[in-house]
């Protein structure tokens, strides 16, 4: 019992200094980085196709990764972010500009067969007596 308690201890022990090691999502990109793959990802969302147009947006997103990395509070993040949306109105199309407020967020995906057991309702058989009777799951 006492080698199992420090198998589990040192397994733990062995996940916490594995989860504390940086990797490559977390490091932070550059301002320039941000405002291109902001712009690229606008850009293929958005179907646009005009250089100058393409040049606009990059500056425009420039201008604002700069602004982020300043350390704004909360309430001037949200300021941040309505005049982003106020200048995309400004330099999209109406119907661009409605594709791009109506877009669905994107959302974390969990990979496939995660949590299988609790979004499959439990399976009936119809036993000898024609009533519904639940079976047990393996």
């Amino acid at each position: 019992m006492k080698r199992f308690s420090i198998f589990l201890l040192a397994t733990a022990f062995s996940g916490i200094l594995c989860a504390q090691e940086p990797t490559a999502a977390r490091l932070q990109r550059t301002p320039e980085e941000e405002a291109i793959k902001q712009t690229e990802r606008l850009v293929r969302e958005l179907g646009i196709q005009d250089s100058v147009r393409i040049d606009t947006l990059y500056k425009m997103h420039l201008k604002y990764a700069h602004l982020r990395r300043t350390g704004l509070s909360r309430a001037q993040e949200m300021d941040r972010m309505n005049a982003i949306v106020n200048e995309l109105q400004v330099l999209l199309t109406p119907e661009e500009f409605e594709r791009f407020m109506n877009h669905p967020a994107e959302q974390p995906r969990r990979p496939r067969g995660a949590n299988v057991m609790q979004r499959t309702p439990a399976r009936v058989s119809e036993g000898p007596n024609k009533q519904a009777q639940p079976i047990e799951r393996q």
